[in-house]
């Protein structure tokens, strides 16, 4: 007994396994605030398997629900969510970061890791520069889209009603988590420029990461860096070319469909880019995705798992790790031995970690479809399209024939799996392992090296 009471003591955790705790801490934390009798709307009830899954969902800035935000959750059960919503976009470290930083304490280097961990960037180096970055940025832009969208609501509601549903919906778009206080998503507003724009922005904005936007500034304002990373270059291009293909696919695909009947060629093209822009995981829908082609479901899935960009509050494999997965490709079919990019050479280990990111995303995803098809039984395209939004903390659905997902109709084991699939698809399938296994080994001494005939 004394020697696993040494053994506990002398076993010391991983920014990874801190991270994850960290998420559990929260996750718990919202659950029991969700399950106060004053959270739901009178007359209303709240399982602890529903409580669990709309605090995971939240905290995972994901937006599948199970029970109707507006109607089943009174105002302190949505103020909440909206809390659970911002801590979790930006990540708990940030928060007690900026704490530690008001209070005048130190962050020690352990701390500083577990940020460099949560914020998902190369070193410790200038950490404590880029969260203060973390928080203005996201109190300019999500106060610049409360107060637009409050203008353009003030036209149906009263003001205070009016800047609380901006505000609302300014949160949950920038830190992607397409949560909405509207029974139908933001349908009433299929056909309305200023909202389709505000959020698509604002959704954009969120998903870039703010490791891009301090370069912007240090490149364009401060003139204190000589060229744009690769980093950067590869998150816009990735980006702007998904958007733009996206809308196009989606358009050509949908645009004969019921689903946009009706519809000017403008108003078609808006919400094809609405579409694409809030698949690449935000979540707001302003048609039904019950009532699209498999096709069109199909290549959305496909958008989802790439997801936004490191640093930023989306999740998916990345924009860069597609990117460079698609670089790394083209390298290889012109019989290069090198992967270059702008000139520059990408190293071997980054190039097999986007490979076996991908590869863990498409593991995870087909492993649990096998499972909710198993128990589910709910159709092989909307299965797969729910847990490819979970995994890619989205939260777009094919719905449960009303307004909520599909996994409102999941028994407790099915939304055990989607609670499973949140959490991992946002700390990331590559956090969860090394978190699982420790800190992973870095080998002395090498093998000789033989070649195996493959293809």
């Amino acid at each position: 007994m004394q020697a696993w009471i040494q053994r506990f003591k002398e076993y010391r955790t991983t920014p990874a396994q801190i991270l994850i705790l960290g998420f559990l801490v929260v996750i718990l934390a919202g659950t029991l605030l969700l399950s106060l009798p004053f959270a739901v709307s009178p007359g209303k009830s709240l399982r602890w398997i529903d409580a669990l899954f709309t605090s995971t969902s939240a905290v995972c800035v994901t937006g599948l629900i199970v029970k109707e935000t507006p109607s089943d959750f009174s105002l302190f059960g949505q103020v909440i969510i909206l809390m659970l919503i911002q801590i979790g976009g930006l990540g708990y470290t940030t928060f007690a970061t900026v704490i530690f930083l008001f209070l005048g304490k130190s962050i020690s280097i352990r701390e500083r890791l577990v940020m460099k961990e949560a914020l998902n960037v190369l070193s410790t180096e200038g950490i404590l520069n880029l969260t203060k970055w973390i928080v203005i940025i996201t109190l300019l832009v999500e106060m610049a889209g409360t107060l637009i969208l409050s203008v353009r609501f003030l036209q149906q509601y009263d003001p205070l009603k009016a800047v609380y549903l901006a505000l609302f919906h300014s949160i949950s778009a920038f830190n992607n988590a397409g949560f909405s206080l509207f029974s139908n998503s933001l349908v009433d507003y299929r056909t309305d420029v200023v909202v389709n724009l505000v959020i698509g922005i604002l959704i954009i904005l969120g998903g870039l990461g703010f490791i891009v936007y301090r370069e912007i500034f240090q490149y364009y304002f401060k003139k204190e860096v000589f060229r744009l990373s690769i980093h950067t270059r590869v998150v816009l291009i990735v980006t702007a070319l998904l958007i733009t293909v996206g809308t196009f696919m989606i358009y050509l695909f949908e645009s004969g469909n019921g689903t946009m009947q009706g519809f000017s060629i403008g108003e078609k093209l808006l919400a094809s880019f609405f579409q694409t822009v809030s698949a690449r995981t935000a979540g707001f829908n302003t048609v039904d995705f019950s009532a699209l082609f498999p096709f069109t479901l199909y290549f959305i899935v496909m958008l989802m798992l790439i997801g936004g960009s490191p640093g930023s509050t989306g999740g998916g494999i990345k924009t860069t790790t597609f990117g460079i997965m698609m670089v790394a490709l083209w390298c290889t079919m012109r019989g290069r031995r090198d992967v270059t990019l702008f000139y520059r050479r990408i190293p071997p280990e980054i190039i097999s970690r986007a490979f076996f990111l991908a590869f863990l995303a498409m593991l995870f995803v087909t492993g649990f479809t096998l499972v909710l098809l198993y128990v589910e039984e709910k159709g092989f395209i909307s299965t797969l399209f729910e847990v490819a939004s979970g995994m890619a903390t989205v939260g777009l659905s094919t719905g449960d024939g009303g307004v909520r997902s599909l996994s409102a109709l999941f028994n407790d084991f099915g939304k055990l799996v989607m609670i499973l699939a949140m959490f991992i698809g946002r700390l990331g399938p590559l956090a969860i392992g090394i978190g699982a296994l420790g800190t992973p080994r870095h080998e002395r001494y090498r093998y000789p090296e033989e070649k195996v005939i493959i293809g």
